[in-house]
């Protein structure tokens, strides 16, 4: 999440120290734990968030597009047109979910340096 922050981008993880949610958490997590696998990358943008998840299940190997984020692999939503399609786009810009928000929660399969380098490539080969 720092790293993707770094390139500019606008990151949700309970890990950084901004995130409204980062005290309360941290006085709920097991430490050994950490923040956890899950966290969203806003694009804003419909077409360019599926061309990126498109990309890293497709050409990268990064990981799947799924409507669940529950599997022992890496799955990435567009969470606008799956899992919150249902609502309106007001009630959708409301709950903060853009048409460009990526959800993705990290597998367990390949070492986070593995993971980091595949997703940076893709975002690097779409100028992101």
């Amino acid at each position: 999440a720092e790293r993707l922050q770094e390139r500019g981008l606008d990151v949700i993880y309970p890990g950084l120290p901004e995130h409204p949610g980062h005290d309360r958490l941290r006085d709920l997590m097991n430490p050994g734990y950490g923040y956890g696998g899950l966290f969203c990358l806003d694009l804003k943008d419909a077409t360019v968030a599926n061309e990126l998840l498109e990309h890293l299940q497709n050409d990268v190997g990064f990981g799947y597009m799924a409507v669940s984020l529950g599997y022992f692999d890496t799955l990435m939503s567009l969470s606008a047109s799956s899992t919150s399609s249902e609502l309106s786009e007001e009630e959708q810009a409301r709950a903060g979910i853009s048409p460009g928000l990526v959800r993705v929660s990290i597998g367990y399969t390949g070492t986070v340096e593995q993971r980091w380098e595949q997703l940076a490539g893709a975002l690097d080969s779409m100028g992101l």
